[in-house]
């Protein structure tokens, strides 16, 4: 099987970092095999042993060349809150997404995460569910969760995979292709991916993309879930729905620059409608 080029910083890091040679790694029948040979009892998720901890934006600027995707952005949000990004198409929402999620770096301010310090490894590190999915295609359901958990040392990986797999409704789609299957479930794949390994921080862009009705009641349940055990999620969306329902925070960007917050008076609802325009 070819080597896979990475699609994220944090993967090629890992991939050249690892004693392993990557192919290996990407051999994923032989992967699958060794990965199988662990204990796998089934793991009891308890998300209440998350580490509080949230994010802070000072003065984030992001050029590429003379565009300005953001600009001086500078706000917190608090450990355990449901924030949510909104804004017309281009107003920055994945940008900053991006950044927070560590996947591009600003070009000049800060990143922090109060009460929590993103290392290379552990719930630390935000988990990230892109506008794309970003999943592999040549891969099965259960080798591109495999792939991720053994990238990110996630403990008994064999047991968290088949847990996340049972969550998303796709156990019994495990052993597909990622190739054959539709939108909505390529996006509960990269969900799955983004949960792997049990993160403080969740960010989503745009996480409704692809799912049906009952997909999308079964996300907003989850993060509700997630939510009230501590988990801090960053959503962008447009309008509002099911999800836009958890927030306890809106941040309305244009033109890269915050220009409402529901934490300095700004209405919730305002901000919603205005991002879905």
């Amino acid at each position: 099987m070819p080597l896979i080029e990475s699609r994220c910083r944090f993967c090629t890091r890992a991939l050249r970092d690892t004693d392993h040679d990557p192919r290996v790694f990407l051999n994923t029948r032989a992967f699958l095999l060794r990965s199988r040979g662990a204990a796998q009892t089934k793991l009891t998720v308890d998300q209440n042993k998350l580490s509080p901890t949230g994010l802070r934006f000072e003065s984030i600027e992001k050029r590429y060349g003379g565009l300005y995707a953001l600009r001086r952005v500078s706000f917190e949000i608090s450990p355990g809150e449901c924030a949510v990004l909104a804004g017309r198409n281009g107003s920055g929402k994945t940008t900053l997404l991006r950044i927070a999620g560590q996947l591009v770096r600003p070009t000049t301010g800060k990143l922090s995460f109060p009460r929590g310090t993103p290392d290379a490894t552990g719930s630390a590190r935000p988990g990230y569910v892109g506008h794309s999915t970003m999943v592999y295609d040549e891969l099965t359901a259960e080798e591109n969760l495999l792939l991720f958990a053994r990238l990110q040392n996630v403990e008994s990986p064999v047991a968290r995979a088949d847990d996340l797999l049972r969550e998303v409704g796709l156990y019994e789609r495990r052993a597909s292709l990622v190739r054959t299957f539709s939108r909505g479930m390529r996006q509960r794949i990269a969900i799955a991916r983004a949960l792997i390994h049990r993160p403080s921080v969740l960010l989503l862009d745009e996480p409704a993309t692809g799912l049906d009705p009952i997909g999308i009641t079964w996300l907003a349940n989850s993060l509700r879930d997630l939510n009230k055990a501590g988990c801090t999620i960053v959503i962008s969306l447009h309008g509002e729905s099911e999800i836009s329902a958890l927030a306890t925070r809106a941040v309305r960007l244009d033109a890269g620059n915050v220009i409402a917050d529901t934490k300095t008076g700004a209405s919730l609802r305002d901000i919603l409608v205005y991002g879905a325009a």
